[in-house]
């Protein structure tokens, strides 16, 4: 990870340009995904989507990472490979994708869940997005790191859900991982302070069992050490004073979810 950029407002709109091709993304991710498809064509339609609008996928060959996605279903956590996994109908599907637009990177990530999923599972899903949208509101001027993290962390508690410890969000924006590390727990007032120009992705991890995880011998792959599911739900925060300015929204994703 390198080290703390501030960017200056062109630099930002720069970022949200770039940002608003992967929400388009999602968007046509979205509108595909269902039971019976593999994982490996949603990898194609990015990678040709990304090309299509004048960039280039910010994860293909990222310190050696062979697809344009990382796909991560039901127990996985994060960094999944996508493959000829052919997505059933009740999977959680973890989408986290990357663009670099002329030099701006931008990342985010969504989970689908497909078909009719469990009630449990929805729970999940609705809590670590809500956990995200608790630690955004954190994400201006004047905060600390430590004000985001914690907002996450005491909205998912009641739930006993795990919170993963070893992922954490990170700025974004002229590379990929950027500090300040943004971790999805900690205690309100510590840690970095948040100042204009920060570009940070708030990204809950969240699993349905325990917090602990598992490293696969791929060299990427995190998943659930007691193989329960998992969510994780990420975007792009310019830190602004007053109220956070959200680079990258899930509006696309929702319109087409909002039709199904």
């Amino acid at each position: 990870m390198s080290k703390v950029y501030y960017k200056s407002e062109d630099e930002i709109e720069q970022v949200r340009k770039s940002a608003d091709v992967l929400s388009q993304l999602l968007g046509e991710v979205a509108k595909v995904i269902k039971p019976g498809i593999t994982t490996l064509s949603l990898d194609k339609l990015a990678y040709d989507f990304i090309h299509d609008n004048g960039g280039t996928p910010a994860f293909l060959n990222y310190h050696g990472f062979p697809y344009s996605l990382c796909i991560s279903v039901n127990d996985q956590i994060v960094h999944g490979f996508p493959s000829e996994y052919v997505i059933k109908d009740g999977d959680l599907v973890s989408v986290d994708g990357g663009v670099n637009l002329n030099g701006f990177i931008s990342d985010s990530a969504y989970t689908f869940g497909v078909g009719e999923i469990s009630a449990e599972a929805q729970q999940l899903l609705d809590v670590t997005k809500e956990s995200l949208n608790r630690g955004v509101a954190q994400a201006v001027a004047g905060k600390r790191v430590g004000d985001i993290s914690s907002a996450i962390q005491e909205y998912v508690a009641p739930y006993n859900y795990g919170i993963v410890k070893e992922l954490v969000g990170h700025g974004v924006g002229f590379h990929l991982h950027e500090k300040p590390e943004v971790p999805n727990y900690g205690k309100r007032g510590s840690g970095p302070k948040l100042e204009q120009g920060l570009v940070i992705c708030i990204e809950p991890m969240i699993n349905a069992g325990k917090a602990g995880v598992k490293f696969w011998d791929d060299g990427w792959t995190v998943s659930t050490v007691d193989g329960k599911l998992s969510a994780h739900f990420e975007q792009m925060v310019a830190i602004r004073k007053g109220e956070p300015d959200v680079l990258l929204t899930f509006e696309h994703v929702e319109k087409v979810l909002n039709k199904k």
